[in-house]
């Protein structure tokens, strides 16, 4: 069989693999080639393209880009959610289609930001799936402070961070902001379909808020959440989590210890990738 057909376009495997090539050679590239991998990755299906999105600066190593933002909002009742805007059918290129966007502090906001590491599959980055927003405490995090003080499974309240502005557990600088490892939207779904967010609340994004439209709408009370997937392989990163961040001055940043690139959560920047195109049965 010829290697073009190994993964029929129905089951979206060739896509995938294409796509993780795709950041490598990405990563590898200079500035001078930039311009001629924008040609060689241009999008030849319906509703492909360039999508901008929001967030966490990469700073070092090998990831094409930074981690995508998720907005954050808190209820009446102090629990926090991520924003996930709602359904609605348009017509585009003479067809209907679902669309998912939300006007946040000038930025359009979409699902399409979480289009990575087969993240758009996952059954709660679908808009119209039977989820909520609410944000739960991850099983097995790397934050004793998780560990002990609530429970995998619990929804996440303001008051679990009261100390942030003195919280450390030794790596890097204490008071910087205070972690924790959470899901969304992945109620009663198996682990390969769980959406992983990292949440801190800190001072700097406090202050951060008031200096940027985007940041005021999309964070709340000093806090800021991520999609935790590294985008260099879908590694899982922490903010303070893994103690040999220090060997490579990551110490208070996110760091990925699969292959060491760092991010930074208080440098949200407005970056873009190729979005994969429509699927035919869409």
């Amino acid at each position: 069989m010829a290697e073009e057909d190994k993964y029929p376009e129905s089951t979206g495997r060739r896509r995938f693999v294409k796509g993780v090539v795709g950041s490598g050679t990405l990563a590898a590239a200079g500035v001078t080639g930039a311009t001629a991998l924008k040609a060689t990755t241009a999008p030849t299906g319906e509703g492909g393209g360039i999508t901008k999105f929001m967030g966490m600066e990469n700073t070092a190593g090998p990831a094409p880009r930074g981690m995508p933002q998720v907005p954050i909002e808190i209820d009446d009742e102090g629990y926090l959610k991520g924003m996930m805007p709602k359904a609605e059918t348009k017509t585009e290129q003479g067809r209907e289609v679902t669309v998912a966007e939300k006007e946040i502090g000038g930025i359009t906001y979409s699902p399409k930001w979480f289009q990575y590491c087969g993240v758009q599959t996952y059954k709660g980055i679908d808009p119209e799936a039977d989820q909520d927003n609410y944000f739960r405490y991850k099983e097995g995090s790397k934050f004793d402070w998780q560990s002990q003080e609530v429970s995998a499974g619990d929804k996440v309240h303001v008051d679990d961070f009261s100390d942030y502005e003195s919280w450390g557990n030794g790596i890097g600088k204490s008071g910087l902001g205070k972690p924790a490892m959470v899901t969304w939207r992945s109620q009663d779904v198996p682990a390969s379909d769980t959406i992983t967010v990292q949440i801190i609340r800190s001072k700097r994004v406090e202050k951060m808020s008031g200096e940027s439209k985007w940041l005021k709408e999309s964070t709340e009370k000093g806090f800021i959440a991520n999609l935790n997937k590294c985008t260099h392989f879908c590694c899982v990163p922490s903010f303070k989590g893994i103690s040999g961040s220090a060997k490579f001055g990551a110490e208070n940043m996110i760091y990925c210890p699969c292959h060491q690139s760092v991010y930074d959560p208080f440098s949200i920047v407005e970056l873009s990738f190729t979005a994969l195109p429509r699927p035919e049965d869409e």
